[in-house]
């Protein structure tokens, strides 16, 4: 059995599939020999007492987890004979392998947060009205049946662990409210997640990346190879993110250096951009310089022209990975939900895939009418300056509310309604200004 694993592993190294391989393949090696023990669930006082034990697995930037600690940790106090075991899974790496192996002892896998552990089941996801009165309910039966006299045999077997309970709580989600998962179909359940994921402020970032890339193009199909392209390698990169995720972020922790790198990068960025839309020709910018102009307009002309359509496409295959690659660090929980709704159905291996393949074409989707619109109203006419100023106004805001929100707050991303105020502001941002630009040039 190991040789196996290690072949496998050796394989997801090899091939360079993701940096994570190497702690993933440690993580198996760790797991690959398990025992269950009954101490997990119970233990005994000195007078032979039952204290049942509660895991509690939750991370920072999970909504769903921040609602159900004060309920959890007023566990205790309700009920002396519990044990409550907390382990915040952003700063614990050690809780995280934890939370593998009992998962893996219960005949599941350890793919959502909240998760709950006791008594030989597990239960994911937590909404006030349902899963408290639920676990309370199972926490005292489990507590009734340790505490019978000379407990039988049978009822020891009952809590052996390996046998699962999975709590398939409803989802709170934007402007739909709760959603139960059984009650709906898995594409039904595909289309609505995906479709909210693709909106989320860092998908938008993508989409104005697509925006600033096509603005160079001035020809109708090679904007159409070009945005194809950058949609394509945006699928293949999100795909592949939700594929290894859930492994990811259990091994690697929080990551802190890299979410401040981000957030930072992103507030220099957005500050520029702004700058530029007020005052385009001075200071420090990321435009192009008055001086560098001629001869890199000249360039990017030969590279916009056929003979250099090769280079184009990479660049822009480069462009995507970028942008996407800044995505994954601020993504909200969706694509979470959504293969942990995966595992609750007996679906094959390649079915599984077919899905996730399935998520990332809804999740694609507003890029691709980016592309067709601006294909249609871009393709026969010049960018004017004014124009490209205020999609630099509209980017460099987004930008910087990101960053802010990266180095202050970034749990708050995945929070919807901030989500949606973020993008909003940079709209009413953009709005107003275009509305006083246009109120100068009439007064002019």
């Amino acid at each position: 059995m190991l040789q196996v694993i290690g072949k496998n592993c050796f394989n997801r190294v090899a091939t360079g599939l993701l940096p994570g391989s190497l702690l993933f393949c440690l993580a198996v090696f760790v797991q690959a020999d398990l025992a269950a023990p009954e101490e997990w669930w119970v233990t005994r006082t000195a007078t032979d007492q039952p204290r049942i034990q509660l895991y509690f697995f939750w991370t920072q930037t999970c909504p769903h987890c921040r609602k159900a600690r004060p309920f959890i940790e007023a566990l205790p106090a309700d009920y002396p004979w519990l044990d409550l075991r907390s382990y915040n899974l952003n700063r614990d790496m050690a809780g995280g392998l934890h939370y593998s192996r009992m998962a893996k002892a219960l005949g599941e896998s350890a793919q959502a947060v909240p998760a709950f552990l006791f008594c030989g089941k597990i239960f994911t996801g937590f909404d006030p009205d349902t899963t408290n009165r639920l676990l309370r309910q199972q926490l005292e039966e489990c507590h009734h049946r340790y505490s019978q006299p000379n407990a039988s045999a049978e009822t020891r077997e009952i809590l052996t662990p390996g046998i699962t309970t999975a709590d398939e709580s409803p989802l709170d989600l934007p402007l739909i409210g709760a959603l139960d998962p059984s009650a709906w179909s898995l594409p039904a359940l595909t289309v609505v997640l995906a479709g909210l994921d693709a909106f989320n402020p860092c998908a938008f970032f993508v989409l104005l990346f697509l925006l600033s890339l096509l603005v160079h193009a001035r020809n109708r199909q090679r904007m159409f190879l070009i945005g194809g392209v950058f949609i394509f390698f945006s699928g293949i990169i999100y795909f592949m993110f939700m594929a290894a995720w859930l492994n990811v972020f259990l091994w690697l922790g929080e990551l802190q250096w890299i979410t401040l790198l981000a957030g930072l990068l992103a507030v220099v960025i957005g500050g520029l951009n702004i700058k530029d839309f007020l005052t385009l020709q001075q200071g420090p910018s990321l435009s192009i310089s008055a001086q560098a102009k001629p001869r890199l307009f000249k360039r990017m002309r030969e590279l916009v022209g056929g003979d250099r359509l090769p280079g184009l496409l990479l660049g822009t295959a480069m462009l995507a990975i970028v942008a996407n690659s800044y995505e994954l660090l601020c993504t909200a929980g969706f694509p979470m939900v959504y293969t942990r709704t995966l595992t609750l159905n007996d679906l094959s291996a390649s079915a599984y895939y077919l899905y996730l393949a399935f998520y990332n074409l809804i999740y694609v989707l507003p890029l691709l009418a980016i592309v067709l619109v601006f294909t249609w109203t871009l393709g026969s006419r010049k960018l004017q300056e004014r124009e490209g100023r205020l999609l630099k106004l509209l980017s460099g805001t987004m930008m910087t509310g990101l960053g802010l929100m990266l180095l202050i707050y970034p749990q708050g991303l995945s929070e919807p309604g901030i989500s949606l105020l973020l993008i909003i502001t940079a709209l009413i941002v953009t709005g107003l200004a275009a509305v006083r630009r246009k109120q100068l040039r009439k007064m002019s």
